[in-house]
């Protein structure tokens, strides 16, 4: 695990180095694609194509997500959070994280948490916040929260004393149920202090459920396993939380007067569920 703290480079990656997986499709680089992004090759470019002919708006899934992201981070810095942990970080896609709260509050630290090697290259970027805040990047396998809290930990940027708030955006659904999703997600808010927050986002086929089995399909053929979960299996993962209002509700539905305009997608577009929890 390796940890980098703002106004320190990251640690030097190559294509001598490390493999970064350039010759087959990630679901990051895709997810850079869907949002238009460039830091994707063709073969990522290939397999987004795919989904997008299973599910032509996959790209209003990732807006709304992206869009959901900033509305639920600038409402935590409102509301005095001061401490982020972005799990499942990807592709920096400025405004990020830090930017959204830091705009709020200076002050606020965040750390990113991710372990594709490519992500890692381009971690720079996300390590130039506010001078009176903290970023920092931890590269760490996010089905390994002790590990993950751990490195957290070590680079000293977030205090463990005072509440955090925990993102796991459009991750959850890369992570099937045999890796014990729920305990996961459990063993993540329990080592947070009391008060911490956890935000998440979840696609889901309760509204198009043959094409979203389509959509699962074309990433295992990719070789990225896809569990796609009900509303009720979602809301699952705040068990033992408090939901801020709305509750679990579509990503878009989620404080809508806090978004920049009107949102002209439906439900069944945007597919993703979402939601805000404290720890009592």
């Amino acid at each position: 695990m390796e940890v980098t703290v703002e106004n320190r480079r990251g640690p030097e990656l190559s294509g001598a180095d490390v493999n970064l997986g350039q010759d087959r499709a990630h679901n990051a680089r895709m997810y850079d694609y869907y949002l238009g992004g460039k830091t994707n090759y063709a073969v990522d470019r290939e397999a987004a194509r795919e989904v997008m002919r299973a599910f032509p708006a996959i790209e209003t899934v990732a807006r709304a997500n992206r869009a959901y992201m900033h509305r639920v981070m600038r409402f935590l810095a409102r509301q005095g959070v001061r401490q982020f942990i972005d799990v499942g970080a990807g592709m920096p896609a400025a405004p990020n994280v830090h930017q959204v709260v830091q705009e709020v509050a200076p002050d606020c630290r965040v750390v990113y948490v991710d372990n594709d090697p490519i992500v890692l290259v381009y971690a720079d970027s996300l390590l130039c916040g506010a001078p009176q805040g903290q970023t920092a990047y931890v590269d760490a396998d996010a089905t390994k929260p002790a590990d993950v809290l751990a490195a957290v930990r070590d680079g000293g940027v977030v205090d463990f004393d005072r509440p955090v708030a925990l993102s796991l955006h459009a991750l959850l659904h890369f992570v099937p149920d045999e890796q014990s999703v729920y305990e996961l997600v459990g063993r993540f808010m329990k080592d947070l202090p009391t008060g911490s927050f956890l935000s998440l986002s979840h696609c889901t086929g309760d509204f198009m459920p043959d094409a979203w089995q389509a959509v699962v399909d074309a990433y295992a053929r990719q070789g990225t396993p896809m569990r796609v979960r009900s509303r009720t299996e979602v809301a699952r993962f705040f068990d033992g939380l408090v939901l801020v209002e709305p509750g679990v509700t579509v990503a878009h539905r989620w404080h809508p007067e806090a978004a920049s305009g009107p949102s002209l997608a439906r439900d069944a577009q945007v597919s993703l569920y979402a939601g805000l929890a404290r720890k009592p």
